[in-house]
């Protein structure tokens, strides 16, 4: 069995609403059905090769998800990513308006933990979720005390996640704490904020976690992002040409181009991860690659685009 790049974010297994484009109808909704489906895609994760595990409070019950499947699990490869700061308040109703509450407090942070420590051993890094500067939570010393303490005695890694177009300025100032050892970031062929910065940024001895390598199903082919045509063509041809999907080439990408620890799959169906898993094999060509990096777009456009989505 083949241990890949790719790693399984559980955000869309474990809250039945995400930002993402509607790829079909909604079906009914059931919360037992909707548990055993996330078990089953969680093993198929790990039966494709898959050992990085990234979750978070604020994903429903993907925490909850994880503790319960990893009872079934001897295998000390098993790394567990979460998160806190976010915190679900859709209580899996699909017709919720709320879905979410962020809150970068020491009280968010102890609460939530009390449930992520379950996660332990298997848990090896610990993340703020969505460290932005308007919380103030990166100069917040009660908390960056309490992440020290945890570090120290659980032997975790601390990190953060980051969203939105100044994603690189916040990554530049949590790169000042020795603190921080995990940068998680949005990464894709049209957000390629990420690797200019790193090419003017020492980032050795720390982990970059590439996220939202799909760019929420932009990179699929959509008549309400027709300014993507060239985009869709692209990736459409290389998909053809290597018999995979545009997931797969998409996510290939994203492994080449940046030197990172793992590229996340946010996949809520087996086929779907399933066709992520072949970028594994994948390896796109020197040409294709600066093909691809040709679709870049301003991070100011792409956030802008991206706050106009709707949970779905």
């Amino acid at each position: 069995m083949k241990i890949s790049q790719l790693g399984f974010g559980t955000a869309a297994i474990g809250r039945p609403m995400y930002i993402n484009i509607r790829s079909k109808k909604n079906t009914p909704f059931n919360l037992d059905t909707f548990k055993s489906d996330g078990l089953a895609i969680l093993e198929q994760a790990y039966q494709s090769g898959i050992r990085y595990f990234d979750t978070a409070p604020g994903y429903g019950m993907s925490e909850d998800l994880l503790i319960e499947w990893l009872n079934s699990k001897n295998d000390s490869s098993i790394e567990i990513a979460t998160k806190w700061g976010y915190e679900y308040t859709a209580n899996f109703d699909p017709l919720a308006t709320n879905h979410e509450v962020k809150e970068h407090s020491l009280r968010m942070l102890q609460k939530q933990w009390k449930n992520t420590k379950k996660l332990l051993p298997h848990l090896t890094t610990y993340q703020i979720h969505s460290a932005t500067f308007d919380t103030g939570v990166l100069e917040n010393q009660d908390i960056l005390n309490e992440l020290t303490r945890l570090k120290l005695e659980f032997e975790l890694k601390i990190g953060l996640t980051t969203s939105g177009d100044n994603q690189t300025k916040v990554l530049a100032i949590a790169l000042e704490n020795d603190l921080f050892d995990v940068f998680q970031v949005t990464y894709n062929v049209f957000d390629q904020s990420l690797r200019p910065f790193l090419e003017t940024h020492d980032l050795s001895g720390k982990r970059i976690i590439i996220k939202e390598g799909l760019a929420n199903g932009r990179v699929f082919r959509n008549e309400n992002f027709n300014h993507y045509d060239t985009a869709f063509s692209l990736l459409e041809n290389l998909a053809n040409k290597y018999r995979t999907g545009v997931d797969a080439i998409a996510l290939q990408f994203c492994a080449q181009t940046i030197d990172a620890y793992s590229v996340l799959s946010g996949a809520s169906l087996k086929e779907h991860l399933a066709q992520n898993s072949k970028s594994i094999d994948l390896e796109l060509s020197n040409s294709e690659i600066e093909q691809l990096k040709s679709l870049a777009v301003l991070p100011q456009d792409y956030w802008k685009e991206r706050k106009q989505m709707e949970w779905n």
